[in-house]
């Protein structure tokens, strides 16, 4: 059955001022729009939607309920006209333009030059339609108040400069769409749009905020009902042989209409749907829904709504429950009304209240209109005027309007004709009996911070494949802490691998983008997820290595004092005597400085200990030194002075001996006083030899003074060595010069071998090779040139005697 569009309102008041209103209470299935704009002919329209009858009552309950309010433009009556737009954009056009010029005509040649016949317009319910009307009354400055048209687009005030809207926009309910899927951590999602403005528009702004949530579509897909047997197998293929398990539908509920059976057709079930506002609250489709393809679907509603009211309303809901609110002394016999009565339980479509909230919306428009009307009127007490405002003057002036409702909430236009974006999320879940049931499980509302706009209640949802745990839909799983994300290539940036950071790098977050350095003194640990403090080395007196050497040094330098002590005691004795004393004394003296100057190598380095021990090392060495060289040269001196007419000795006394082992430290003193004036030693954290440990040393500052050090004690050794080898033959049962040639010949050695050593030793081990050669040297000279006169002086007392002292040289 189908009929033509009136050439008149299907609804109409008379009043003071006239609110339009365009709702498409049909369907139009013969005439396209184009032959309609082209050639204007009768329009078959078909099929009565209810809802469009639901969107009337509102309108008119609300002109009712301000009509009969003594607060709101009092003396003024608003009429209404309210026409069919049967679904087409173009019919929609026409009776826009017959509510503004007052030709009543859908199909007329006149032309239009009367003045505007209504203040504002309701509607339309789709957003074609509603671009399509205000890109043509827009010129006029006539509003239009949409209750559903939702597509972004229709924000842009340089094409649609009149239109306002009572629902929010597809920006934020994209926006809203793409937290809500960041927050359950689908990062891998594909999408399905309704091939139109509204799909298309509201895809793209999800997108584009997908994008800034680092979520990824796998496919994102047009849709419409007109399309062919082989485009939807397309679609089907595509779904089917991707990786996501979550769906974003930005379609209408006749686009899931069909795609219930095509799916449930080609087995595509257990899909996470993400629905809009569109289709997410719609009764109808969940009763289709026989398959459970949508359930557990979860997605964005415009908040429930309840409009209470007066005498309207009150007979509204007399008439639907046949009952009656008494009044006292009524003595009526219908039963009385409780308000409280159930709409949900009348199986009648007229009372179906599921769409509440788009009701709401145009409640809400048509008070938006008279709150505007009672500013621009100057109404108080009664209304100055009831004179109709010019459009421009009544745009300008509703843009800006800011009111509350009975329920307390405020409504108001942002700059762009939008409403504050507040959603319900709703969740479909399945009850006992087997029916779908709407659950609000959360809210959405864009006035509140960035981080606290979405509020979810997690425990009350039920998800696909009637499950209570989230399902995962991501493209790589999420990086562990201590790996970065490395896009795949050629695909999108949710496909990843996840790449161990590299050593010194950590991440502590999963889904790193990169590794972040460790600072200088820092490490990372095996997991690469923290920085810990390097670990420090050095030669301490707590390791092994450290409590042997400190040992050594002191059993060296205790041997080296008791051998004091027996040369002390034994002073007066022919072999000490005829050793020199003086200098022996001297060099056991030097030679327990030797020994416990390796002690400052150990510890941790201080700046005194840095200075300290390489300038002791250095002096107490050229001090012994200095004494081996003048008891060397002591000993050639002696057998010369044996020579007849000699007199060498004199040249070369203990004043000469004390002098030449003076100026010869002085001049080591004057080396290191130097080096540490121009370039002293210093602590020295060493980061280069081990990249996970800090190597405390102490760095040379000059390693010219510390070489100049080394090398002016090798040049008294060698010389010390030339003068005892030229001297070992010498005859004396107590020729010590054969045990200092000895001694030098293993000082030298170790200090030869030293060089290589210490250039190529490690760390630590570096300190460790020079106490080494500090204490074999020292132990070099001690052992050869005092042990075999200690053996004498306590193992063999007869040959310390003068007798055998210059037996020797009489039998020569």
């Amino acid at each position: 059955m189908w009929m033509e569009p009136s050439v008149y309102p299907q609804l109409s008041k008379d009043g003071d001022i006239i609110i339009g209103g365009i709702f498409s209470f049909h369907s139009s299935w013969e005439v396209t729009d184009l032959i309609y704009l082209v050639k204007p002919q009768p329009l078959k329209c078909m099929s009565l939607d209810v809802k469009a009858l639901q969107y009337s009552q509102s309108l008119m309950f609300a002109v009712e309920e301000i009509n009969n309010s003594s607060s709101l433009l009092p003396g003024v009556s608003l009429g209404y006209k309210i026409y069919d737009s049967c679904t087409s954009k173009a019919v929609g056009v026409q009776v826009a333009m017959a509510l503004v010029n007052g030709n009543e005509k859908l199909v007329s040649s006149e032309v239009c030059t009367k003045p505007a016949q209504v203040q504002a317009i309701i509607g339309e319910t789709f957003s074609s339609a509603s671009m399509a009307i205000a890109k043509s009354i827009g010129p006029f400055s006539i509003p239009l108040i949409s209750h559903s048209a939702t597509c972004e687009c229709l924000s842009d005030k340089k094409k649609y400069p009149s239109f306002l809207r009572t629902i929010p926009s597809d920006y934020h309910q994209s926006r809203a769409l793409a937290e809500m899927v960041r927050h359950f951590g689908w990062t891998w999602v594909g999408a399905i749009r309704r091939d139109d403005d509204y799909g298309n528009s509201g895809m793209a702004a999800f997108t584009q905020a997908a994008q800034q949530w680092d979520i990824c579509l796998e496919y994102s897909l047009p849709f419409s009902k007109t399309y062919s047997q082989e485009k939807v197998l397309r679609i089907i293929e595509q779904i089917k042989s991707s990786t996501s398990r979550v769906i974003v539908g930005f379609v209408d509920p006749s686009d899931i209409e069909i795609l219930l059976d095509v799916f449930f057709e080609h087995n595509i079930t257990g899909y996470q749907w993400v629905g809009t506002e569109a289709w997410i609250l719609n009764p109808l489709l969940a009763t289709l829904d026989k398959h459970n393809i949508l359930q557990g679907a979860i997605g964005l509603a415009v908040p429930k709504a309840k409009v209470t009211g007066s005498a309207i309303f009150t007979k509204y809901w007399e008439t639907i429950f046949h009952c009656k609110y008494k009044a006292k002394n009524d003595s009526e016999d219908s039963p009385s009304c409780t308000g409280e009565e159930e709409l949900s339980e009348m199986n009648n479509i007229f009372t179906d209240m599921s769409l509440m909230p788009y009701f709401n919306n145009v409640y809400k428009g048509v008070y938006a209109i008279a709150h505007t009307l009672h500013d621009l009127l100057g109404c108080k007490e009664t209304c100055s005027t009831k004179k109709q405002p010019d459009p421009l003057t009544f745009l300008e002036q509703l843009r800006m309007v800011r009111f509350k409702t009975k329920e307390g909430e405020e409504i108001y236009f942002d700059k762009n004709g939008d409403p504050a974006a507040r959603y319900e999320v709703i969740n479909w879940q399945t009850s006992k009996e087997r029916q779908h049931e709407f659950v609000t499980v959360g809210l959405y509302d864009s006035t509140f911070p960035v981080n606290s706009r979405l509020t979810l209640n997690l425990s009350s949802i039920v998800w696909a494949q009637n499950t209570n745990k989230v399902p995962i839909s991501v493209c790589s799983e999420s990086c562990p802490t201590g790996t970065r994300k490395a896009v795949q290539k050629g695909k999108p940036l949710c496909c990843f691998d996840c790449i161990p950071c590299a050593e010194g790098e950590i991440s502590n977050i999963t889904d790193s983008i990169k590794c972040e350095q460790c600072y200088q003194d820092y490490w990372s640990n095996t997991h690469r997820n923290e920085c810990i403090k390097k670990e420090t080395e050095y030669l301490s007196y707590e390791e092994t290595m450290g409590i042997l050497l400190t040992a050594v040094s002191i059993v060296g330098a205790f041997m080296t004092l008791v051998i004091l002590i027996i040369f002390f005691k034994y002073k007066n004795t022919p072999i000490v005597k005829a050793h020199n004393s003086e200098l022996s004394f001297l060099l056991l003296f030097s030679l327990t400085l030797c020994f416990l100057c390796s002690l400052t190598f150990i510890g941790q380095p201080s700046e005194w200990s840095c200075m300290l021990r390489h300038t002791a090392f250095g002096i107490n060495f050229v001090l012994c030194i200095s004494c081996v060289l003048g008891k060397t040269i002591v000993v050639l001196m002696a057998f010369r002075a044996t020579l007849p007419g000699s007199n060498v000795m004199k040249w070369f006394g203990p004043p000469q001996q004390r002098l030449s082992v003076l100026a010869f430290t002085l001049i080591q003193v004057l080396i290191c006083v130097l080096w540490l004036i121009i370039s002293p030693p210093f602590p020295f954290k060493n980061q280069k030899l081990y990249k996970d440990k800090i190597i405390l040393e102490c760095h040379l500052g000059s390693s010219i003074g510390f070489w100049a050090v080394l090398g002016y004690i090798g040049l008294l050794a060698s010389l010390c060595f030339l003068l005892a080898f030229l001297a070992r033959k010498l005859p004396d049962n107590f020729n010590e010069a054969k045990f200092i040639t000895f001694s030098m010949l293993i000082f030298c050695a170790v200090w030869i071998t030293f060089i290589p050593s210490y250039v190529s030793s490690p760390g630590k081990f570096t300190v460790a090779v020079e106490i080494f050669a500090i204490l074999a040297s020292s132990f070099g000279l001690l052992f050869c040139i005092f042990l075999p006169k200690c053996y004498i002086i306590i193992l063999k007392p007869e040959k310390n005697t003068k007798k055998q002292l210059i037996g020797k040289i009489q039998n020569k």
